[in-house]
């Protein structure tokens, strides 16, 4: 029989590292910021890559939460690109 791991998130499960993880974390929010964003200003894909910078084959990857594909630079600069401030807080683990 073999033992079942228990992880703290997904991100714990499928990264290497702590590190990996929170990168990943950190990225997967910043999308999901971005991507309501889109919505609640009712652009098209076209009319959000326009807006952010991107071409549409790229904001689709960012809106179907393809985290893998964007750094947290790439991120950063598309919420930019969108009028906000990216806001970086510590918390104790």
């Amino acid at each position: 029989m073999s033992k079942i791991e228990s992880y703290a998130s997904v991100w714990d499960a499928i990264a290497d590292t702590p590190e990996q993880a929170a990168n990943l974390r950190a990225r997967a929010e910043l999308m999901q910021k971005i991507a309501v964003i889109v919505k609640e200003s009712g652009w098209t894909q076209a009319e959000a890559a326009s807006h952010c910078g991107v071409t549409q084959p790229r904001m689709n990857d960012l809106l179907r939460g393809r985290v893998s594909r964007f750094s947290l630079d790439a991120l950063v600069n598309i919420a930019t690109a969108i009028g906000r401030r990216v806001h970086v807080e510590l918390e104790a683990a």
